[in-house]
């Protein structure tokens, strides 16, 4: 994993670069004090991954991120973005603009030590993430399609190999999900999922929602705050980070907030769904997991829930896809093709505990359709 650092400080380039040394897989090739001088070190080397801050001087990282797409460039980027409040917008903004995922930089009021610790522990398994499609250059072919004649090696990126073919099982049952009305959804998320859950989102805005919507995504505290205000922004319903203790609405959206496990549990009365939050330990490495949500609205909707699991890293989501088929639920993946990252919803696929498949666009007319 060949990486390229930008960022105006010469000391955090310093940290950055000193957190991968000795880093099996990876090797930090070249940095950039500032987006222009970024764009040079692209055309002169062969570069995987790039690690960007987004507000530096002569060309901020936006505008380089519009600039790589001018050019055709495709590399993974991981942005760092201040946990304030233009950070948090700068972050998100990155994301649509083509960035595949972020770091919050580390709190400028500690020490260097726990900065440099804050980078190991958050940046290494973000990079390693993209290791196999990078490297491994793979594309996913469903079953009883040809794989292309001609296999081509990658715009921009001249030292990695061919493309690889990996044939795997589209598994579509053809659900009529519009004569599906469930009573609940939930969705998971980890990298690439903000962006995914906008493109899902967008398409639902005139359409009324008559049940809950429960989001895990994984992201830190008060970047989830921002993700629920921009999806009711661009869905036109009301969307909110959870609160413990509080009744869940029909007609609203839910946010599991950042560090806090999202579940649900009937009222003592039978008569409402009350939201819970707990800081228990993280599961499958996260804290929100999606198998936390997902366990508790297989327990309290049974087969009245419906989930989606979208792009990300890890396995979070499968134990709970399995807990909702369990019980005669419904589960939709997203696709290889168009998830940034194919950990998640892969790691459903290979455990078959899912009804259908499909890329945002088709995810987004099957929750139309069960909303309608």
């Amino acid at each position: 994993m060949r990486i390229l650092i930008v960022d105006d400080s010469v000391v955090f380039r310093s940290q950055i670069k000193s957190a991968l040394e000795g880093i099996n897989d990876i090797v930090v090739v070249a940095s950039a004090a500032n987006g222009k001088i970024a764009m040079e070190r692209l055309e002169q080397n062969s570069i995987d991954v790039i690690i960007l801050d987004l507000e530096m001087p002569v060309m901020d990282g936006l505008s380089m991120l519009e600039e790589m797409k001018k050019k055709s460039f495709n590399q993974r980027v991981i942005v760092f973005a201040a946990p304030t409040g233009t950070g948090i917008d700068l972050a998100l903004t990155a994301l649509r603009a083509g960035a595949s995922d972020f770091i919050a930089k580390p709190n400028s009021s500690g020490s260097l030590e726990e900065a440099f610790e804050g980078i190991q522990k958050e940046l290494i398994p973000k990079i390693l993430q993209f290791k196999s499609k990078i490297e491994q250059n793979l594309i996913y072919i469903p079953k009883g399609l040809q794989a292309p004649e001609s296999i081509a090696p990658p715009v921009n990126s001249p030292n990695q190999t061919p493309q690889q073919v990996i044939v795997y099982d589209k598994k579509l049952k053809n659900k009529d999900f519009s004569q599906i009305k469930p009573k609940v959804i939930g969705i998971g998320a980890s990298t690439g999922g903000p962006s995914a859950l906008e493109k899902i989102f967008e398409k639902i805005k005139e359409f009324p929602l008559r049940i809950p919507i429960f989001i895990t995504q994984h992201m830190p505290p008060k970047f989830t705050e921002a993700l629920a205000n921009r999806i009711q922004m661009i869905s036109g319903h009301p969307t909110l980070e959870a609160k413990h203790g509080e009744a869940a609405l029909s007609g609203h959206v839910y946010v599991a907030p950042g560090d806090f496990h999202m579940s649900v549990e009937r009222s003592t009365d039978g008569q409402r769904v009350i939201i819970c939050l707990d800081q228990n330990p993280k599961r499958n490495s996260v804290r929100p997991a999606v198998d936390t949500l997902f366990e508790s609205l297989a327990k309290v909707y049974g087969n009245g829930c419906t989930a989606f699991v979208l792009t990300g890293m890890g396995e979070d989501g499968m134990v709970g896809a399995k807990a909702i088929k369990e019980v005669s639920g419904n589960i939709i993946i997203q696709d290889p093709e168009s998830a940034t990252v194919w950990g998640m919803p892969g790691a459903v696929h290979a455990s078959g505990a899912y009804d259908s498949m499909g890329n945002l666009d088709e995810c987004s007319d099957y929750l139309r359709q069960m909303i309608g």
